[in-house]
């Protein structure tokens, strides 16, 4: 059960970052998220993470691993669409 409610919360909190996704690919935008943003967050995820494997904890190791590569896609979205909003 402690299980079920873990894998649930990692989905919830990971899922919120498809709408941003979405919408920066609609848009072609990602000029509201800084950088500073990105990094900061990107860095907690990283260290939960690690908090997760050594932990030994399968939710937060997979919630971890999702919100990791949502963050990457982000991010690799926002150097796109800010190298070409420069051109």
């Amino acid at each position: 059960m402690i299980t079920l409610l873990g894998l649930t919360a990692g989905a919830l909190t990971t899922c919120c970052w498809l709408p941003q996704l979405i919408r920066s690919y609609r848009t072609r935008s990602t000029r509201d998220l800084s950088w500073g943003y990105l990094l900061v967050l990107g860095g907690g995820v990283a260290l939960w993470l690690t908090y997760g494997v050594l932990a030994a904890d399968a939710p937060l190791i997979a919630a971890n691993v999702a919100t990791s590569a949502l963050l990457l896609t982000l991010a690799l979205l926002k150097h796109r669409f800010d190298r070409a909003a420069e051109c």
